[in-house]
């Protein structure tokens, strides 16, 4: 039970850093606003780069994006035994940020890069009954996605990216009565392929695959139980899992555009953080089992000025028992709700904004069960704005 507890509990950091064990679509502003859907197939500005590199065929011959988000929400743990102190909501807001460029090479060959996060979060436990297993923590990360898009034809378009991507762990507990803040950082590589085809004048379809990126943090020190005081060190891999998105996106007319997906998820493999223990390796994995995502979303354009985006998306839960999930991923099912707009400044240049609200489906940790608790009715907020230019 010891090593188990320390085990659990001294890896929630690093699940919520994505967030529900569930990929972060809300990358560019449009994303946001349409809660991801028509990702692989819409590219309407150089943000395709992360959802679908093909769709840079469809880009002016020169063109930047830019944007700002921010994240934030309530995720409140609280114990079940009432003379422990419960931690309370432990996320704080988070801010992200992306640059993305696209540019023509010839009348087929496009090339483009991106920098952006897709998962990554701050959270704050305070002064609580395990603080000295976690008391705050940060993990960030930061893609670079050098990509190349090639024309086959007026109708299909292929794509990949080569991503570089490097996380930041920070992990801060009371020892011996005093805060102790330990760091760490790594690179990954993943790669993206992607396809685009234009099905009829006014229907198109995209489907990406994403490979699978790991991460690994080492921390070594002394945490404090109330079973005793424990010196182990501590391996902890964060894994993204490999993903299919398939996209369609229908003009109906010069005002109105449908577009919907779906998207499956390995985390039956690859979705459960891992730790050593002293050359033991503990996982979950048995625990998980692959998700399924869906969307619907509506563009409207009331003038050559203003693109009006609305959309729905669900995400199902990787758990096979949502009343008995692990500490170290805390989600269940989740349902996003997204608003947001594109307004055209200049012929050149346009700007936008999103706001979304994800509502997680509620769930209890059973073990270990020092620390055995509830998460009820959790949700997440995305705020975004944006800036694209072409010339």
């Amino acid at each position: 039970m010891k090593k188990l507890a320390l085990v659990c509990s001294g890896l929630l950091c690093t699940s919520l850093a994505h967030a529900s064990a569930l990929y972060f679509y809300e990358i560019g502003t449009e994303d946001t606003a349409l809660a991801g859907a028509g990702q692989a197939a819409r590219a309407q500005d150089a943000s395709t780069i992360a959802s679908n590199p093909a769709g840079m065929t469809r880009l002016p011959d020169h063109m930047f994006t830019g944007g700002l988000q921010a994240l934030g929400g309530n995720i409140d743990y609280q114990l079940d035994h009432d003379r422990l102190q419960s931690p309370g909501n432990v996320l704080d807001v988070m801010p992200n940020g992306n640059a993305f460029y696209s540019q023509k090479v010839t009348d087929n060959l496009y090339a483009g890069i991106g920098m952006y996060g897709n998962f990554g979060l701050g959270i704050d436990y305070g002064d609580w009954a395990g603080d000295g297993l976690i008391k705050k923590s940060s993990m960030m990360a930061l893609t670079i996605s050098p990509s190349l898009a090639y024309k086959l034809s007026d109708k299909v378009s292929i794509g990949a990216s080569v991503n570089a991507n490097y996380g930041f762990f920070s992990l801060t507990r009371n020892v011996d009565g005093d805060d102790k803040t330990q760091k760490d950082h790594d690179w990954a590589a993943s790669y993206r392929l992607g396809l685009l085809m234009q099905l009829t004048d006014q229907t198109r379809a995209g489907i990406t695959w994403n490979s699978k990126t790991d991460y690994d943090f080492d921390i070594d020190g002394k945490a404090r139980l109330p079973q005793g005081n424990f010196e182990l060190p501590l391996t902890a891999q964060v894994r993204a899992p490999q993903q299919i998105m398939l996209s369609l996106v229908h003009d109906i007319n010069k005002q109105w555009s449908v577009m919907g997906d779906l998207g499956w998820q390995d985390w039956s493999e690859f979705g459960s953080p891992q730790i050593t223990v002293e050359g033991q390796q503990v996982n979950n994995n048995s625990r998980l089992k692959d998700t399924w995502h869906t969307a619907l979303g509506v563009q409207y354009r009331p003038t050559e000025q203003w693109r009006l985006n609305g959309g729905v998306a669900f995400d199902s839960t990787p758990y096979h028992d949502q009343g008995d999930i692990s500490l170290a991923m805390p989600t269940g099912d989740e349902w996003r709700f997204a608003t947001g707009a594109q307004y055209q400044v200049t012929p050149a240049s346009n700007i936008g904004f999103a706001m979304e609200y994800l509502h997680m489906q509620s769930s209890k940790v059973s073990s270990p069960e020092v620390f055995s608790g509830h998460i009820d009715n959790p949700y997440f907020w995305f705020a975004s704005v944006n800036y694209s230019y072409q010339f």
